[in-house]
């Protein structure tokens, strides 16, 4: 009898982490996908001819999607629990990207990309409620932090295997090869994932209506919003190192394009370390305090940043520990962000919280992108690309700074 308990009970423990692999698999392949465009944007701009701020403009096509999305798939997730969200985001995602590997023209590619960006988008708001749905307060840090880790091996897996074969063989059958990959997995995540029964879903009654009351609620939620600006903020610098890193490093400092791929591999490795590390921080260190960890991951931003604009000259292993760094501080950071903005809600609201704060913190990725490639076209230097970062974090700093004195005196 007890050891039947005991076997149900260790049932119990094991099954949210059971689903969080479910969820980590989905987050990870739709990386792996949607931002293959960072890594392959050297590759694409050859093929297409594009300038610094037409690469620039990719990314920030991909965000556009996400932000217009973010916040329906939010809420759509609240009334309809995170199962069936899961595989029409990924399908939004890898049929559009399928679709963009038979385009020639620029303008063609930036439409099917913010199409993606749809399916990115939805996935964010759809596995943060997963995990809101299946774990405590206590456990929400290092869980959180495992599921983003998705993104930033994602983003690395691409690096690491897209990259090379890219050059090899030519970006569009890659790419081609990696949507296929992502509709065959996520089907299996599908089947193999189930919402909790105790999740609590958001009223049905309303439609429309009720949907833009909650958003405007959100919208109306100040600290949320000092949260979803200071992200914006991250966000932006984070893209621009993973848009920028490999064609800076190459033409800069005639670091071959392997080698250029291999520190963005390290890059998002160690963005991917960062992300249950500053979770588990968090968690364990801080009692659950993200606000301090965001003021850390911001100093450390800047610190790096403005390194990188100052160095005149680098050799491939003297860039390695500045781009580790770089990477666990900027590429870190999304985890505990998905935490605090889910955190000010209650949790049935959790998915519209999280996709009205993706919406605001996708503005960083539409803008600055496109304006560090601008700055380089300009000036043909990444100098005051590197630090335009530098004065963005700068004032992430004293946002988060005065987000945590209002939520402390409150």
């Amino acid at each position: 009898m007890e050891k039947s308990i005991v076997k149900r009970r260790s049932v119990i423990i094991s099954e949210p982490w059971r689903m969080l692999l479910f969820l980590l698999l989905a987050q990870l392949l739709v990386a792996f996908v949607g931002r293959s465009i960072a890594p392959l944007g050297v590759l694409i701009a050859k093929d297409l001819s594009l300038s610094n701020s037409q690469i620039g403009m990719l990314p920030a096509a991909l965000f556009l999607g996400q932000a217009s999305a973010s916040v329906p798939a939010g809420f759509l997730t609240d009334r309809f629990g995170s199962r069936k969200l899961l595989v029409i985001s990924a399908f939004i995602l890898g049929l559009s990207f399928l679709v963009m590997t038979f385009l020639g023209q620029f303008w063609a590619l930036l439409l099917i990309v913010t199409l993606g960006g749809i399916g990115y988008g939805s996935m964010h708001p759809v596995t943060t409620r997963g995990i809101i749905d299946w774990f405590s307060l206590k456990q929400r840090g290092t869980a959180m932090g495992i599921k983003q880790t998705g993104v930033t091996a994602g983003s690395a897996l691409a690096g690491f295997i897209l990259l090379p074969l890219g050059a090899a063989y030519g970006w569009r059958p890659v790419l081609l090869g990696a949507c296929i990959i992502l509709l065959i997995c996520v089907c299996v995540s599908y089947i193999a994932y189930q919402d909790p029964p105790s999740s609590k879903k958001s009223p049905s009654q309303g439609g429309l209506v009720s949907f833009y009351k909650s958003m405007f609620m959100m919208v109306k939620n100040k600290q949320l919003m000092l949260v979803s600006l200071s992200a914006a903020g991250l966000n932006g610098s984070q893209m621009c190192l993973n848009t920028y890193l490999v064609l800076f490093v190459y033409e800069k400092f005639g670091i071959s394009l392997v080698l250029s791929g291999i520190l963005f591999v390290i890059s998002e490795v160690s963005g991917t370390i960062g992300r249950i590390a500053w979770g588990m921080i968090s968690d364990f260190l801080f009692k659950g305090n993200r606000i301090v960890i965001l003021l850390i991951i911001t100093v450390l931003t800047a610190v790096s940043s403005l390194t990188v604009a100052l160095l005149p000259s680098a050799s491939f292993s003297m860039l390695i520990p500045i781009v580790i760094i770089f990477g666990f501080s900027v590429s870190g950071f999304n985890g505990i962000w998905m935490n605090l903005a889910s955190e000010m809600v209650p949790p049935e609201l959790a998915g519209i919280s999280s996709g009205v704060s993706i919406t605001f913190g996708s503005m960083g990725v539409m803008l600055v992108p496109p304006i560090f490639g601008f700055m380089v076209d300009r000036t043909g230097s990444f100098t005051f690309g590197w630090l335009l970062i530098t004065g963005l974090m700068i004032v992430v700093f004293f946002m988060l700074l005065y987000l945590g004195i209002a939520k402390k005196q409150k």
